[in-house]
């Protein structure tokens, strides 16, 4: 009896599985939570492995390489299942040691890039809260993580202290995200910059290697979009704080900044310009498409996207010819039909 329970149970989740599946591919809004879910599923699997690895090689010497050993296997099972491919430009930058590695905060996917940047022989940075969820708490813990408690300022010196020592006598680096707190934003904008990691970097005169990654919100929002798709990092050259004291906080907060937003708005006119040439000639080599788990089971079923694409690839060419038909052979505007004849006229009489 109890067979034939458990193997309807293992039928009626696997029916919905495959149905939940089939429907992610064809439609953005159950993506957006097929997604979600595969996301918590990876965070899940690989919070485990945080908690045991330092068990079980913390004996060897390797307790400081958890957060690499996590993130990386977070990437490429994240990764691999929603379809993401992050590129990183500058990771010789990286290599300084000890270091502070400071990163832009959008939302809770930017746990997917440290896959790509945190190094070996590292902790990060985080909020004492973090210490309470199941199995990412203890996982935190047993990495060397520095939590930091936000509201008792004489607390969170006195951890960041004892957090400085701990990076030059075993020469690692630590992550942060100086925002400390997802920005959540459309547009490639930062929040500004919290002092306790440039209180630190002075502190232990240790440089500070700003990572960037670019606005991604054409692909994730937190709401109605869970896309796969191609992330784009760069690591600048590591900023020193040699000589510097408490006073120079605020000049040191501001060259970072300045940096990290000169470099994340470069990437977005990459993306501008992307776009755009994608709205004047979509190209019927490379239409949009699925990715990741969702994207497998478009290409077995179908995803609706091809057919969308090719009325658009019909659109622009529609348009192409009908501006050539009321092309003239002439040098001004309206011979292409972009402008009123009456308008071009006025501009060369006015002129």
């Amino acid at each position: 009896m109890k067979m034939k329970l458990s193997n309807s149970l293992v039928s009626f989740f696997s029916a919905s599985f495959l149905l939940f599946s089939v429907a992610s591919a064809r439609s953005q809004r159950v993506r957006y939570y097929y997604n979600a879910i595969l996301y918590v599923f990876s965070l899940g699997i690989c919070s485990t492995i945080g908690v045991l690895y330092p068990l079980l090689f913390g004996i060897f010497g390797q307790r400081y390489n958890t957060n690499y050993v996590v993130a990386r296997s977070f990437y490429m099972i994240a990764g691999t299942l929603i379809g993401y491919n992050v590129s990183l430009k500058g990771a010789e930058h990286l290599k300084t040691r000890p270091g502070i590695i400071v990163g832009n905060h959008q939302s809770f996917l930017d746990i997917l890039y440290l896959g790509c940047v945190m190094p070996r022989r590292s902790v990060i940075m985080a909020k004492k809260e973090l210490k309470i969820f199941p199995i990412l708490g203890q996982f935190m813990m047993l990495s060397g993580t520095l939590f930091i408690d936000r509201k008792s300022r004489a607390s969170a010196i006195k951890t960041m202290s004892e957090g400085g020592a701990r990076m030059r006598r075993e020469e690692l680096a630590l992550f942060a995200f100086p925002e400390g707190t997802r920005s959540h934003s459309i547009l490639p904008e930062l929040l500004p910059f919290k002092k306790g990691v440039f209180h630190l970097a002075i502190e232990t005169q240790l440089p500070i290697i700003p990572v960037v990654c670019e606005n991604y919100s054409r692909i994730y929002d937190s709401k109605t979009r869970f896309e796969g798709g191609d992330l784009r990092l760069v690591a600048l050259p590591p900023i020193s704080t040699q000589g510097m004291t408490d006073k120079d906080t605020g000049k040191l907060i501001e060259t970072v900044h300045d940096a990290m937003l000169k470099q994340l708005l470069e990437l977005d006119q990459d993306n501008d310009s992307k776009d755009a040439a994608y709205a004047a000639h979509p190209s019927s080599i490379d239409p949009p498409r699925v990715r990741g788990l969702a994207g497998l089971f478009a290409r077995i079923f179908g995803d609706g996207r091809s057919h969308q694409h090719n009325r658009t690839i019909r659109r622009v060419a529609r348009d192409e010819d009908a501006r050539r038909a009321n092309a003239h052979g002439g040098t001004q505007p309206s011979d292409y039909g972009l402008v009123s004849s009456a308008h071009s006229t006025t501009s060369v009489s006015t002129s």
